[in-house]
């Protein structure tokens, strides 16, 4: 089987700087593998080695995402080669202008049966990629897989719901979203991260811009609430009682 896992790589939120006007600046923010995509990375490798296939990744950002030690982290995970389109075009793209992008990449990949993609990105969180980019493929598309396992030219896939575990069996091809519980991303030790170094690396050529659905209006941090600083010593009389009604108050 081949396992194609469509990743997000983001700045790294650890960099990312707060202005006066609450403005984020993410200049000294270095690019890194979305936190939930590195379950979709190792998912893709435990299902392409239990069915004797291959591992493949593509993603799709700023020129800035052309990183070489990102790569190198990508592929030291288990890939056997990464598809990338770097271009500034590809800047803050929403859901619906990444499956724009991701469709015809993953489309140029001879063979490939399931794409995967991580329960949502770091940055935006809007869970939306999969069932775009399904949508593009005109492919089934399941959410929320804790498990994968193929049969008989199908998948079966257990997700979890609210309230429940259901099992499915989905035809292939198909688009399929990951919670972080289906597998727990690897530390690629030195020999992965030397071998990462001789692995394919294909940059894709940008066909044209995507257009996005959403238009952003403003994106800034919280602002931050000020603390009360009220103090209760425990050994005074009805200390437990006014902390409880402060606490009430402030909820």
């Amino acid at each position: 089987m081949q396992v194609v896992a469509a990743i997000k790589i983001v700045p790294d939120d650890q960099d990312i700087q707060v202005a006066a006007d609450r403005s984020l600046d993410f200049s000294k923010a270095r690019p890194v593998v979305s936190e939930y995509d590195l379950n979709a990375l190792e998912a893709a490798v435990q299902l392409a080695a239990a069915t004797g296939g291959s591992a493949i990744a593509v993603t799709a950002g700023a020129a800035s995402i052309d990183d070489s030690k990102t790569k190198k982290n990508v592929l030291a995970r288990g890939m056997e080669a990464l598809y990338l389109t770097a271009d500034d075009a590809c800047a803050d793209m929403d859901a619906y202008a990444t499956a724009q992008v991701l469709a015809p990449m993953v489309e140029d990949l001879d063979g490939w049966d399931v794409v995967l993609v991580g329960d949502g990105s770091a940055d935006l969180y809007a869970k939306q990629t999969g069932a775009q980019l399904a949508a593009r493929l005109n492919v089934p598309y399941v959410a929320g897989a804790i498990a994968l396992e193929e049969d008989g030219g199908s998948l079966k896939v257990r997700r979890k719901t609210e309230d429940e575990v259901e099992v499915l069996s989905v035809p292939l091809p198909a688009v399929v979203s990951v919670l972080p519980e289906a597998a727990a991303p690897r530390i690629p030790g030195m020999k992965d991260i030397l071998a990462a170094g001789k692995k394919p690396m294909e940059a894709v050529a940008l066909a044209e811009a995507p257009a996005a659905a959403l238009e952003v209006v403003s994106c800034k941090a919280p602002v931050q609430a000020e603390r009360a600083m009220e103090v209760y010593d425990a050994t005074d009389d009805g200390a437990v009682e006014k902390f409880a009604a402060a606490l009430k108050a402030a909820l």
